[in-house]
């Protein structure tokens, strides 16, 4: 036994004086050499130490190196791939007997790492031995499960400092430059089961970031376990911090409270290199909280607060990534979603601009749809289940109160369900289906308005002033098709309409009756004018764009109105009949449409945009030619005297028959 144990003494003390000899007796140079002619065999890149070097292993590893380089690819644009000023790392080496790493230092100093993808997509940290090899990849070792990890058992960190650091990445296809410089870090593990810290900055696009991440027990992380995570990032563009717990493994997974705190979205996306062309005015201040979850690629973000700019809004996300496509859950709830700041301004019209004259046939250029094709192919990449519930939207002009949306996409197709909107002091329900599932693009709309102010409603969202009532209307229209151009063309369907108790603005069918001159020479005049009624409604259908109404029923007092005729959306034209008649009677609605009267029909065509009235004489002649009596019966409650009986021309007596034709046309006409 004693001679055993001097045999082992003896050859602890041979190892220990040729480790303390070895750097005395075999040349640096040797060394430097050695070292370099191994990192040119891995990387295949000419690799320089043109500084201070130094090595020793007793009585403790020391390695130190300065000017260390190592070239770029051929072709790149830096000298080198990557360089610093001084390396020194300090092991101590009695600890490593018991399987203990004690690292007492590892500094590197001015680090400078230059990141290049070439015009051909070639990446500089792709080196050349990895294509010359000519043989397969090796397997990838299985990631391990949880508790099998590798684990920092044995790891002390001492002094382990990143220094003035520099980190560049270009990319010649789209000529993009990042450069994050004034780089520093520093890393403290005084033992494996204790807390790990890392604190560090750095400086990219003059903006400096502050970056701290705490483990709890990084060790047990490693391991597959979950241990406490505390991570933040903190800038004048942008504040981001995570507070919970994560675990490694077969995958990384991680749960805990988010906050991110964006002083201007634009301002932040500007420093980003990624300016925001957005419209308007919004995209300011962003603040989201919650608590965020990731499992794999399953991640979930639930009781969410989000605030951009004066929108304040709550809900739930989850998002799964592991099937074929994409699953997107979501619920939202906002307060006021007053969209005007991210819309572009509106065009203003041109206040002398001549107004477009029809083309040739009496209909108008059919510029306004565009042939640009509609792609709806994005509706396949993902599917979608979300609830959007709002207090109220402001958009442009139109105010709608309180509604929900449902949103499911599936299969390419997008189902959207407006199953409660308050709108216009009225309800209105809304389904609208897109379907990219198909070859050609196919839209479907079903519309259900009940109490709407048709006034405000209709100024709001068209400009368009002209009707005022209370609005109920169902409509139910389906189109295909590749552009606009197409969709119009080709839509179909079917509605009604019902206004009560309103008024056609701009025209005064009753002023038509009893001074064409006036009704319809003098616009200015016109404009002031409207048609009281009761009631207007009428149904209609739509094939191949145009839209055919044939029963259009105005009841007012003293008028009955009448309508039919097309309006044709591809050539954005109008081709309508009106046929106001002049009625004995008072009652409104509910009152006869087809009661005596005498009729001045209206011809209303043209452009919708230029739209021309003007009287159907002729049919107004006709009218009276039929049924001279029916015809002036209805005049007694419009025109004075136009029902006084008489005896004979002019003649005032009590007799039963009808007044002089020509005094009442005078009065009719007023000539």
């Amino acid at each position: 036994m004693k001679k055993a144990l001097i045999v082992i003494g003896s050859i602890v003390g041979l190892a220990v004086i040729a480790l303390l000899a070895a750097p005395v007796l075999i040349p640096v140079d040797t060394y430097r050499s050695e070292i370099l002619a191994q990192v040119e065999k891995a990387t295949g890149r000419k690799a320089r130490i043109d500084g201070e070097f130094a090595i020793s292993l007793l009585p403790r590893v020391q390695f130190t190196a300065g000017k260390v380089s190592l070239a770029n690819a051929p072709g790149g644009k830096a000298a080198t791939m990557a360089s610093l000023d001084r390396l020194d790392v300090r092991v101590a080496v009695f600890p490593l007997l018991s399987g203990t790493v004690v690292v007492d230092s590892f500094v590197l100093e001015k680090p400078v790492i230059s990141l290049e993808v070439d015009a051909q997509g070639r990446p500089n940290w792709q080196f050349a031995t990895a294509a010359a090899a000519g043989k397969p990849a090796a397997p990838a070792e299985p990631s391990p499960k949880a508790g099998e990890g590798v684990g920092l058992a044995g790891l002390h960190l001492g002094d382990v400092r990143l220094v003035d650091g520099k980190v560049s990445y270009s990319d010649a296809r789209t000529g993009t430059t990042y450069v994050a410089d004034a780089i520093n870090m520093k890393v403290s593990l005084p033992s494996p089961s204790s807390p790990m810290s890392a604190d560090g900055s750095l400086v990219w696009n003059k903006e400096k970031i502050a970056l701290t991440l705490d483990m709890k027990n990084p060790d047990a992380f490693l391991k597959g376990k979950t241990t406490g995570l505390t991570v933040s990032v903190s800038s004048a563009p942008v504040r981001f911090s995570f507070k919970g717990e994560a675990s490694s493994g077969r995958q990384i997974a991680s749960s805990g409270a988010l906050d991110l705190d964006v002083p201007s979205v634009r301002k932040l996306a500007a420093w980003a290199g990624q300016p925001l062309t957005a419209p308007g005015t919004g995209f300011g201040p962003l603040k989201i909280t919650g608590q965020v979850g990731v499992d794999g690629q399953k991640y979930r973000f639930t009781n969410a607060k989000l605030s951009l700019d004066r929108i304040e809004a709550n809900g739930d996300f989850r998002y799964d990534g592991s099937g074929r496509r994409p699953y997107l859950n979501a619920r939202l709830d906002t307060g006021m979603l007053d969209v005007n700041p991210y819309l572009p301004p509106e065009e203003k019209p041109a206040g002398t601009a001549a107004k477009p004259a029809p083309a040739a046939g009496g209909k108008a250029a059919t510029e306004g749809w565009s042939d640009a094709p509609i792609d709806l192919s994005g509706l396949k990449t993902a599917d979608v289940d979300a609830v959007l519930k709002v207090a109220g939207l402001q958009m442009r002009k139109i105010r709608i109160g309180k509604s929900q949306v449902n949103v499911t996409l599936k299969n390419g197709r997008l189902a959207t369900e407006l199953t409660e909107m308050a709108l216009y002091n009225g309800n209105g329900k809304a389904t609208l289906v897109a379907d990219a599932s198909v070859g050609t693009p196919a839209v479907t709309a079903k519309l259900d308005l009940s109490g709407l102010q048709a006034n405000p409603a209709l100024s709001d969202a068209m400009g368009m002033d002209r009707i005022e009532g209370t609005l109920n209307a169902d409509v139910d229209i389906a189109t295909r098709g590749g552009s606009q151009r197409q969709m119009v063309s080709a839509l179909s369907g079917n509605g009604k309409m019902k206004f009560t108790n309103g008024a056609i603005r701009g025209v005064n069918l009753g002023a038509m009756v009893r001074n064409v001159q006036s009704a319809f020479l003098d616009p200015g005049a016109r404009e002031q004018q409207k048609t009281d009624f009761a009631e207007l409604s009428g149904t209609f259908r739509i094939t191949g764009g145009i839209v055919h109404n044939n029963d259009l029923a105005l009841l007012s007092p003293l008028l009955r109105v009448a309508g039919r005729g097309t309006v044709e959306l591809p050539q954005q034209t109008v081709n309508y009949r009106i046929e106001p008649k002049v009625a004995a009677t008072t009652r409104g609605q509910g009152g006869k449409a087809d009661v005596a009267g005498l009729m001045v029909p209206v011809i209303v065509s043209g452009p919708w945009n230029a739209l021309s009235y003007r009287p159907d004489l002729s049919g107004a002649i006709g009218d009276i030619a039929k049924d001279p009596s029916r015809a002036l019966e209805g005049l007694k409650n419009v025109l004075p005297g136009a029902g006084t009986p008489a005896t004979g021309a002019g003649d005032k007596g009590n007799g039963k028959s009808l007044p002089v034709p020509a005094d009442t046309l005078k009065k009719l006409f007023g000539r």
